[in-house]
């Protein structure tokens, strides 16, 4: 059928039509006129080549047509009822729903943990899927497949329209090294940094870190032994060689052998790291999506506070 200039209004006049079996009566259910509704009435027994209603001493009585017909319109125009309804407050304490979360290593180590004891008391039936992701623009190809709800990470290269994104927390690169390191009795300058042999973590898999760019911007190169895409193996690699690596603060300060390590400050200014809450502009409106965000917002927000 071409539903091509079908006016849905006649399928409410038809139920009022079979409820009331009363022409007058149906326009005054419907709110029209009763030549509005006999116009109406015309125009289904077109659409559907039927009389629909025959006249009766006890008003219109239903072709066989017209019963075969009004269990489907009742459901449809239910079914759009429902589809233009507001929706119903998210009841996170009764919802029973899977969230599915993209994250990177870093926010999965350091805010995870925080948002699955938030959700195991506010949402104690909800379910969480979180998926891994490397390179910063896997999540934008996965919130587009659908197959998160949504990411946590570097924000994307490049900002598109549809990928919507808030600021969460950063953090800073320090420079770590084992205690019993020599270059640990003093200030780690910038000459010691460079007399020594480092840990380059490359999540992406680059050759050529933001330190090397850093130091290559003066001139200047460091000697890099281990590269590795893992930087939570790196606080356990440290304690068991003479080499030094830069990392995020927090990744050396949860760490098991933070209290074997040295914290010292780059040997040249690093801009922090921004960790973004990242979704689809087509989920924006979704009510239990909407209060995850908001859960997900504050937590980064006390993360950032802390120490």
């Amino acid at each position: 059928m071409d539903f091509k200039g079908i006016d849905l209004n006649l399928l409410a006049a038809f139920q009022a039509l079979m409820e009331e079996r009363n022409v007058t009566r149906a326009a005054a259910k419907v709110d029209v006129s009763q030549p509005a509704m006999s116009a109406a009435l015309a125009r289904l027994r077109k659409l559907f080549d039927d009389r629909l209603f025959q006249r009766s001493a006890n008003g219109l009585l239903p072709t066989p047509r017209a019963y075969e017909i009004a269990e489907p319109v009742a459901r449809a125009l239910g079914q759009i009822e429902a589809l233009f309804a507001p929706a119903a407050p998210f009841a996170p304490e009764t919802a029973s729903l899977t969230f599915t979360l993209g994250m990177a290593d870093y926010p999965a180590f350091v805010l995870l943990p925080r948002l699955l004891g938030e959700l195991a008391q506010a949402a104690p039936h909800a379910r969480v899927d979180v998926h891994g992701f490397g390179g910063r623009d896997e999540a934008v190809a996965l919130l587009d497949a659908g197959k998160i709800d949504v990411a946590i990470g570097v924000a994307p290269t490049v900002p598109e329209s549809r990928i919507l994104s808030r600021e969460l927390f950063r953090d800073e690169f320090v420079t770590l090294v084992r205690r019993e390191h020599r270059a640990s009795r003093g200030k780690l300058d910038l000459d010691a940094y460079l007399a020594m042999r480092h840990i380059l973590v490359s999540p992406e898999g680059s050759k050529h870190g933001v330190v090397d760019q850093a130091l290559a911007d003066r001139g200047l190169e460091r000697t890099v032994q281990v590269t590795l895409p893992y930087m939570f193996a790196v606080p356990s690699l440290l304690q068991q060689t003479p080499l030094a690596a830069i990392l995020l603060r927090r990744v050396a300060l949860h760490s098991a052998q933070a209290a074997d390590l040295m914290i010292f400050p780059p040997p040249v200014p690093l801009p922090p790291i921004a960790f973004h809450l990242i979704w689809h502009r087509r989920n924006d409106a979704n009510l239990a999506q909407g209060w995850l965000r908001e859960m997900i917002v504050r937590l980064g927000a006390e993360l950032e506070a802390a120490p």
